[in-house]
């Protein structure tokens, strides 16, 4: 006999659904594909190489939307076919197959309304993720490698590029800061959910007592802003240094200085960039996140004026606690923000962190994490 509960779950779900369509507007969806494909047929769409890029980029976004919509409807409306003839002639097998497919339409539904909820205008663009290590010397300097790692795995797993902009290696083990580019349709959108300082609470390896510590570690994160966004930045602005880069990177690490570090003496913002192997490359990288500090530095500041404005008192997100990852006593790793939990704390630290993105994003628009 069909659970209950199944049949309960794909009526939802199919209702879900229908609200979807009409949020989603499909129509004008199909309207705004056929326009970026005729300006694709125009004979002097590769003329401009960057414009074209964007243009298919947009392209495939609003597709994806599209696809992603119809595979669900279908998968719907094939459980919905396997539910009838489950009812008609009870089989097993069938049940058990009806079942394990709502389980994984609830999870593929969870996940597309997600992706909607990344609708803000800079969303969409690749992030570029800096952490830094809070006092304490080896002990958040190692907190710092293994946030690192963490925002790594999670990248591959969702099948994003990482590319390392700059590494500055611990003393003794960890990092003293890094800076990457994850790359990959809405990787600010997911990431900015990591903005904030991150709390570790750990036996410590390096302590000989074997006391425990607490470390802290800050993650900032900023869309990659392309050439589209006007950000003027004057030469006479900036101080520019080179130095040799530091760790792995092929047959050019200290032997020339082709690392950069610039600095915005206005603003007091520091970057640098040593991954690629020629200065000139790592200047254009470097400049690339310049502007897109200064750019999120811009928003900030016109949030806090308008904030001002209306008499709000409204909380700075940089320097505050967002989550604690404690190892000991218990297993825990719990967001701040939004109350989202779980003892898994080894998934966490393998990537496991959709959880509390989705917790964050839909903490955000009011919307309860499921």
């Amino acid at each position: 006999m069909i659970d209950i509960t199944v049949k309960q779950d794909l009526r939802e779900m199919a209702k879900r659904l229908q609200e979807l369509r009409g949020s989603l507007d499909l129509d004008l969806k199909q309207e705004i594909i056929a326009n970026f494909e005729e300006k694709m047929s125009a004979p002097d769409f590769w003329d401009d190489n960057e414009r074209a890029q964007g243009v298919i980029a947009e392209l495939n976004a609003v597709k994806s939307v599209v696809e992603q919509y119809d595979r669900l409807n279908n998968d719907q409306e094939e459980l919905a076919m396997i539910l009838e003839l489950a009812e008609e002639e009870p089989d097993e097998a069938m049940e058990a197959e009806l079942a394990e497919g709502v389980e994984a339409l609830q999870a593929k539904i969870e996940d597309f309304e997600l992706q909607l909820l990344l609708n803000q205008p800079y969303d969409r663009l690749n992030a570029i993720l800096e952490l830094h290590p809070g006092a304490g010397g080896t002990e958040s300097q190692d907190w710092g490698l293994m946030l690192y790692r963490m925002y790594t795995r999670w990248a591959e797993k969702r099948g994003f590029k990482v590319e390392l902009l700059d590494y500055l290696p611990g003393d003794e083990a960890g990092i003293k800061s890094v800076s990457m580019l994850i790359k990959g349709y809405n990787a600010y959108g997911y990431l900015k959910a990591e903005k904030g300082v991150h709390r570790l609470v750990r036996i410590s390896p390096f302590d000989s007592a074997g006391r425990r510590h607490t470390s802290f570690a800050s993650c900032d994160v900023v869309p990659e802003i392309d050439d589209s966004i006007e950000i003027e930045i004057r030469s006479e602005d900036l101080k520019v240094d080179t130095y040799r880069a530091s760790g792995a990177g092929g047959q050019h690490v200290n032997k020339t200085e082709s690392a950069i570090r610039i600095t915005h003496i206005p603003s007091g913002i520091i970057v640098a960039c040593q991954q690629e192997r020629s200065q000139i490359a790592n200047r254009d990288r470097a400049m690339k996140t310049l502007r897109s500090k200064l750019y999120e530095r811009r928003i900030e500041e016109q949030m806090k004026e308008l904030a001002e404005i209306r008499g709000e008192q409204s909380e700075i997100a940089w320097g505050s606690q967002i989550r604690s990852y404690v190892f000991h006593p218990y297993s825990m790793v719990k967001d701040h923000r939004t109350s989202v939990e779980t003892g898994n704390v080894g998934a966490v630290m393998d990537g496991d962190l959709d959880m509390f993105i989705d917790g964050y994003l839909r903490h955000q628009v009011g919307k309860p994490s499921e």
